[in-house]
């Protein structure tokens, strides 16, 4: 398979990178979506939005893709969609039940697969409230796409895309679009692992692998963290994501961003430090995994985008998975404070940036990722018992999603994502229209629906009570 050349456009015809095949595979065993969401105040056709997606599947090569393969599932590629339409289902409610989109995307959207088989690897749902054309309606806009072709940033910079589209089509009617609003083709890009730089700080790849892994067990040696222990075994085929959604408003955001300006840290490592101290709290109570020693850390799996660290670098704009998740140990045993852990926090990723390790980790995939889904066991358990998503903390920083699109307002712009085989508790994190939305994943069963919300409010709690009088 041949993708086209950068700088053109076209279809995508490959075979599915390292990166993307694990993807892949993940999303067979338990669904691999990442779900993005906005608040839309006005009123939008059904019309409009078939539309808008469809001239998003214009602009997105990676949104004319199915995945093929051969009978026993190995060789997974690219190749066209037979499907090139993006679907979008219409969920109508009343007034009242303005939490109906957080339930869409808790029982439909995070549980259902996208068909990776036909095609496209995308699809939209519209949660109406009253009538089209009420001078009340509202829109909550979801936009799932596959973990292949998306992270959290793509997802939602599609969702903007999309909205940006629909609107500029409202205002134009029957007439033209202005030149911002008409369907820009977007060049067909190579896979991630193929824009990585040869050479890292002065070493070869392979050289560099090498001492980021031996590096990072030292540091394991030295830490002896603790990871997030299930309260019960879940077969893999049968892992069900769910969601539990928190959020700072404002003066709370202000006060920690700061907070953390004042104490040297960054808002990751400050939020990565209340995250560990509420698993650490957990792991104390009765009936959990016990005390945590004095010295001991909890593992908190960090995404780090590197997008601009590829040759050339890929923009925010371009579709494609850009993150690889590295381990940061942070300091959570009795009597740490979060800010003494938000500093271990903030020196523990620093190092590994400096390191490229999470570039060590893409490469690696080459050697650790199946074959296929039939051959996937072993990678599947290695990841069970030490990989860094055991508790994630997806956060993309601040995502300037514009307040107003034509005439609708715009508001509460976030991302959620599924967990598959990858880990039992995920945050995910994004600062848009003036608040950090805080939302948590967690593998149903493993992690009891009681127990993902008493770590989840204890984070919020043990964040917002060490920034000051803002919190509850």
């Amino acid at each position: 398979m041949t993708v086209t050349g950068r700088g053109r456009t076209g279809e995508v015809r490959r075979p599915l990178s390292p990166m993307e095949r694990w993807y892949w595979i993940c999303d067979q065993i338990s669904p691999l979506n990442v779900i993005a969401r906005v608040h839309v105040a006005g009123a939008v056709s059904e019309e409009t939005l078939a539309w808008a997606a469809a001239r998003l599947v214009e602009e997105h090569p990676l949104l004319r893709v199915a995945v093929g393969c051969e009978p026993d599932g190995s060789r997974p590629g690219f190749l066209p969609a037979r499907q090139t339409r993006i679907p979008v289902r219409t969920v109508r409610c009343g007034r009242s039940d303005t939490d109906r989109w957080e339930r869409e995307i808790d029982e439909v959207e995070l549980a259902t697969p996208l068909n990776w088989r036909a095609g496209p690897l995308a699809r939209l749902t519209d949660v109406a409230t009253r009538t089209t054309g009420d001078e009340g309606e509202r829109h909550d806009l979801l936009l799932t796409v596959s973990h292949v072709i998306a992270d959290g940033t793509t997802t939602l910079e599609l969702l903007r895309r999309l909205v940006e589209l629909a609107a500029g089509r409202e205002a134009a009617g029957s007439g033209a679009l202005s030149a911002p609003d008409v369907p820009r083709p977007r060049p067909a890009l190579p896979a991630p692992e193929s824009l990585l730089p040869r050479r890292i700080n002065g070493v070869p790849r392979a050289v560099h692998l090498v001492a980021a892994l031996v590096a990072d067990q030292l540091a394991l040696a030295r830490a002896r963290p603790r990871r997030l222990v299930p309260a019960a075994p879940v077969p893999v085929g049968l892992r069900r994501t769910r969601l539990i959604r928190h959020r700072l408003d404002a003066p709370q955001l202000d006060a920690l961003v700061a907070r953390c300006h004042r104490e040297g840290v960054t808002v990751h490592s400050a939020l990565a430090a209340a995250l560990a101290l509420a698993v650490a709290d957990d792991a104390a109570l009765p009936g959990q995994a016990g005390r945590y020693r004095r010295t001991a850390s909890v593992t908190i799996g960090s995404p780090v985008d590197f997008r601009t660290e590829l040759v050339p670098p890929v923009g925010p704009r371009d579709a494609g998975a850009y993150v690889a998740t590295v381990p940061s140990y942070v300091p959570a045993g009795p009597g740490v404070g979060l800010w003494p852990a938000a500093r271990g926090a903030f020196r523990d990723l620093r190092r590994r940036k400096r390191i490229h390790h999470h570039l060590a980790l893409v490469s690696m995939l080459r050697f650790l990722s199946p074959r296929s889904v039939n051959r996937s066991a072993r990678a599947v358990a290695l990841v069970e018992r030490t990989g860094p998503g055991n508790t994630c903390l997806s956060n993309i920083g601040r995502f300037d999603f514009p307040d107003r699109a034509g005439r609708w307002a715009l508001s509460g712009a976030q991302f959620v994502a599924g967990i598959s085989v990858s880990g039992y508790l995920v945050a995910t994190v994004n600062t848009s229209h003036g608040a950090l939305h805080w939302n948590f994943t967690h593998i149903d069963g493993a992690v009891t629906r009681e127990r993902a919300e008493r770590i989840a409010l204890r984070a919020v709690r043990t964040l917002l009570s060490g920034v000051g009088p803002t919190g509850p």
